[in-house]
């Protein structure tokens, strides 16, 4: 029988990966670990290689699609191989449902309800297995929501238990069933649950067994004659001649649009207030210079003013527990360690990496790990599970000339520090005299809900002293 690749689990906190681009062709003949296709996640992008050889028989998505992880992806078999009972036998276009791997449910039954004037989907001679009764009242937390799911569905106001069934492991309610909830609208989320349905009972699933995906229910809703009768109604968004000129709509998805949930909600949810001051930056400088002439054989000469910021950021936050903290749900929780998250301009956008125990490594380990984590995340190699897990962050913008900025909390940390440009300001030397001293901006966003500003400006009054006295302090 024919084998099923299935997307793989890349990393624990992904649900789904966005298929970039398919590498084969239905025919091809492939070898085990060879790369079927490029995907991305809402954090990273990489291959998903062969877990079977032989030919193609059929890939199931398209470019573009966001497939759930552990769900078919190709059937792999012999040359001219109906690939149906493979597909029947893990659930799709069969009435069974399967166990997953992992002992969790599987796919669910596609032909209990078929969709209103869909072809009723092919199944087994055997009489279907009775369905597990749902747990009284549907409750979001009996059956699961993830928390990608429930942070969405907060965003947008929107209950969980109006989603009668998830499309997750045993029902589990993950982000794309909040996202075809949303795209159906209020209306087709009361008939959901009244249905039994995740989406319109009258919308046809065009999906592997007859899923109803979210452009079934964007479909579905727009041939509805109330929407019909409200887009009549509704006016064109822009009227021809209103911006000359060539008009690009790009799609926000992917990790632009995780991004763009994720400060949203950072700024809605929390009482954030930045704090200003600067250090003076010579010290920095001198041991820059120092380590880059260094002999190589130490491994010290390629140590930054970004590394010695962030080493000196992390110690500082070490001594200070209520910035090396997580708020949730009204509950403080602190860290002995801190695991430091850094900032990362890469290709796709705004990826944060954590140095796990940066407060137990050495300046030379931290800058060497710092820099293995950012080629990782640029290259879009690195794991995703390296992109979660800090507890403090640290944003340096000054290799760009920024002076001064505002970073936003990276929920739920309870602060983050912003880093700026070196520049040169005027001062009084001892003598009276005017001269220019090289300072570094510091810009320290603390939750003003955990956080006071008495506490924020004593963070910043240690870090300005260690910085200040870099070349002893790294020794302590």
């Amino acid at each position: 029988m024919a084998s099923i690749v299935v997307m793989p689990q890349l990393g624990n906190s992904v649900e789904s990966c966005l298929i970039v681009s398919w590498a084969v062709s239905e025919g091809d003949s492939v070898a085990e670990n060879t790369v079927l296709c490029e995907v991305e996640t809402d954090k990273a992008s990489m291959e998903v290689p062969s877990t079977a050889a032989g030919t193609v028989l059929k890939l199931l998505w398209a470019e573009g699609d966001d497939v759930p992880v552990k769900d078919p992806l190709v059937v792999v078999g012999e040359p001219g191989e109906d690939p149906e009972p493979a597909l029947r036998e893990a659930g799709f276009g069969a009435g069974e449902s399967t166990e997953a791997a992992d002992g969790e449910a599987g796919y669910e039954e596609t032909d209990a309800r078929p969709a209103s004037g869909a072809e009723p989907v092919e199944t087994l001679d055997k009489a279907p297995e009775p369905t597990p009764a749902a747990p009284a009242g549907g409750s979001s937390i009996e059956r699961g929501v993830s928390p990608r799911a429930r942070n969405l569905a907060a965003s947008k106001s929107l209950d969980t238990d109006a989603i009668a069934d998830g499309t997750g492991p045993g029902g589990r309610v993950i982000e794309r069933d909040v996202e075809a909830a949303l795209a159906a609208g209020p209306e087709a989320t009361r008939a959901a649950a009244r249905d039994g349905g995740a989406g319109r009972a009258d919308a046809v699933g065009t999906g592997l067994g007859g899923r109803v995906s979210s452009a079934d229910l964007a479909a579905a809703t727009e041939s509805a004659p109330e929407a019909s009768a409200a887009s009549v109604a509704q006016p064109a968004a822009t009227a021809s001649g209103d911006f000359p000129g060539a008009v690009t709509e790009t799609p926000v998805k992917g990790i632009r649009k995780v991004i763009s949930e994720r400060m949203m909600a950072s700024l809605a949810g929390s009482a954030q207030l930045t704090y200003n001051t600067t250090a003076n930056a010579q010290g920095l400088l001198d041991l820059r210079k120092k380590f880059k002439n260094s002999d190589p054989a130490i491994g010290m000469n390629g140590v930054t003013i970004g590394d010695l910021v962030g080493y000196a950021a992390v110690k500082t936050a070490a001594k200070h527990p209520s910035h090396n903290a997580h708020l949730e749900g009204g509950v403080l929780k602190t860290f002995e360690r801190v695991h430091m998250g850094f900032a990362c301009d890469t290709p796709r956008g705004l990826l944060v990496p954590t140095v796990r125990n940066a407060s137990q490594l050495s300046l030379g380990q931290f800058s060497t790990i710092s820099k293995q984590l950012a080629a990782e995340a640029v290259e879009g190699k690195i794991n995703p599970d390296l992109l979660a897990g800090a507890t403090f962050t640290v944003s340096n913008l000054g290799s760009f000339g920024i002076e001064s900025f505002t970073p936003i909390l990276n929920a739920p940390q309870t602060a983050i520090l912003g880093v700026s440009a070196i520049v040169p300001r005027v001062t009084l030397n001892e003598k009276g005299k005017a001269v220019a001293e090289q300072r570094i901006g510091l810009s320290l966003t603390a939750d003003h809900r955990v956080v006071d500003g008495a506490d924020a400006a004593r963070f910043l009054k240690d870090l300005v002293a260690f910085i200040e006295n870099i070349d002893l302090a790294i020794l302590s």
